[in-house]
């Protein structure tokens, strides 16, 4: 699957989720690591990372940030095009089974051949939380960082976080509770916004 929307909206997050409901080993495949300085290091660190990917399975390959990852193809950039080609070629022959899960926050950046029907099953776009899942983010933060949500008005500060992804309500609380520890207080409503 694909799974793409604005950082910090939860996509990896989804990753992760998926390994635990699966109870499948999660193996975080970074692109940017496979390119090597010496002709031939590249594509026999791709081979190696999927061939590696295979003897683990059953498992999930979750790769981040795509579209960073295989930004040089479409520019025709020779060492990325044929990396490309290798990935591509191993998700559509592969017979083990390893599912792929990439993020990605800008697909119009990815290579057409990505987005063509058949590479994913399914592709998914994750919209920023809307009010019901802020106040949601909110216990949850709230909690995660030991602070009773019971004296915030969350109801409120669902309000005006329109269009606050996750991490940046998470931002938002951490630096509520910074603020307030240097003034030798706690944390209020205020200081969240």
């Amino acid at each position: 699957i694909l799974v793409f929307g604005v950082p910090g909206g939860g996509k990896s997050l989804t990753a992760k989720a998926v390994s635990s409901m699966w109870q499948m080993p999660l193996l975080r495949f970074d692109i940017g690591r496979v390119f090597g300085s010496l002709v031939g290091q590249t594509e026999t660190n791709m081979r190696e990372a999927l061939d590696i990917a295979e003897a683990i399975s059953p498992c999930i390959l979750w790769i981040d940030e795509l579209e960073k990852g295989f930004a040089g193809a479409s520019g025709g950039h020779e060492t990325t095009v044929r990396v490309l080609g290798n990935f591509l070629t191993w998700m559509q022959e592969k017979k083990s089974t390893v599912f792929v899960i990439a993020t990605a926050n800008d697909i119009t950046k990815l290579p057409p051949e990505f987005i063509r029907k058949g590479r994913f099953d399914e592709m998914f776009f994750v919209p920023p939380p809307n009010k019901k899942d802020r106040k949601d983010i909110f216990h949850i933060k709230f909690n995660e960082y030991k602070l009773n949500p019971d004296e915030f008005d969350i109801d409120h500060l669902a309000q005006i976080s329109k269009n606050f992804t996750g991490a940046e309500i998470e931002n938002a609380i951490k630096e509520a509770k910074i603020n307030a520890f240097y003034e030798d207080r706690k944390p209020e409503t205020n200081d969240v916004y």
